[in-house]
């Protein structure tokens, strides 16, 4: 697939699972599913005709694994803005975690902390290198260290989505290392 095409549909897809299903004239269940089938007749009323071959290369070929198909049915990992139930179980994080963001957020994180704004969660990466890329689309990146065992000790959750990423509702400053 065209990778200009490939970026704009997994925009789309990003979009409408995570934050807007009603754009495309969708419902998602009470876990964040709809029929693959549906979002491919969607996507072609909207003039976006998508074979299943080209949603399967979307989906395989997305870098973040953003999305996951299972049994006829597409969802969003992560990131949603919407009230959906992941089912996420808690789970116990490495000692250290990183977020990524702009250097001009690093004051308001640093005095209080790392908040999920209109999302569900903090998202947190497992390496620098993704919280990097991540800080990156915000501006100047700076990545912060999450002391997660120390969190986690403290009685904070942490859960961990299909494609990798950490998440927590909050994430207080006493936990954070600035570099």
């Amino acid at each position: 697939m065209d990778p200009k095409k490939l970026v704009t549909i997994s925009k789309m897809l990003s979009k409408t699972l995570r934050h807007d299903p009603a754009r495309l004239g969708l419902t998602l269940d009470a876990q964040g599913w709809t029929g693959v089938d549906e979002l491919l007749t969607a996507l072609a009323s909207k003039g976006y005709p998508l074979t299943r071959a080209e949603l399967d290369d979307v989906v395989e070929g997305n870098d973040k694994r953003r999305f996951t198909i299972a049994d006829g049915r597409i969802r969003a990992n992560q990131g949603h803005s919407i009230e959906v139930d992941l089912a996420l179980e808690p789970a116990e994080p490495p000692a250290l975690l990183f977020h990524g963001t702009a250097i001009g957020n690093l004051d308001a994180i640093l005095a209080g902390g790392l908040v999920r704004g209109g999302r569900h969660h903090v998202h947190l990466s497992a390496d620098t290198e993704t919280a990097t890329r991540v800080g990156t689309r915000h501006g100047k990146p700076v990545v912060l260290t999450v002391l997660a065992a120390q969190m986690a000790a403290a009685g904070h959750d942490f859960y961990v989505s299909a494609n990798g990423v950490w998440l927590a509702d909050h994430v207080p400053a006493r936990f954070l290392r600035k570099p």
